[in-house]
C-alpha cells in the first residue's frame, strides 16, 4: 500500500487483485457498501488515537473486515455463512 492510499483504496485493489480484474471494473463501486469518508476518515493516519477496534462490512462478495490498525481481511460471503462451502 502507498502511504498516502486511502484505507477505502486499499481495500478496492485487494478485492479487485482477489477477482483478478482492474479496481475500477468492480461493480457496485464501494461506495454503495460503506460511507468511504467517513471509512477513511476512522482510520486517518494523523488521528489514531480514535480508530475503532474493528469494522465489518459486506463488498462485492466479500465480508471486509478491517482492524484496529487498518489492515484489511477479505473472507468470501458463502464460506462465511455455510462452513461446509470452501472459499475460492
Amino acid at each position: 500500500m502507498q502511504p498516502t492510499q486511502s484505507l477505502s483504496l486499499k481495500i478496492v485493489d485487494k478485492v479487485a487483485e482477489r477477482e483478478g480484474v482492474q479496481p475500477e471494473e468492480l461493480n457496485p463501486p464501494i461506495h454503495y457498501a460503506i460511507n468511504t469518508d467517513a471509512l477513511d476518515s476512522l482510520y486517518d493516519a494523523n488521528d489514531s488515537g480514535r480508530s475503532p477496534s474493528r469494522v465489518e462490512f459486506v463488498y462485492n462478495g466479500y465480508t471486509v473486515t478491517v482492524d484496529s490498525t487498518g489492515d484489511v481481511a477479505l473472507e468470501n460471503r458463502v464460506a462465511a455463512l455455510d462452513p461446509d462451502k470452501t472459499a475460492v
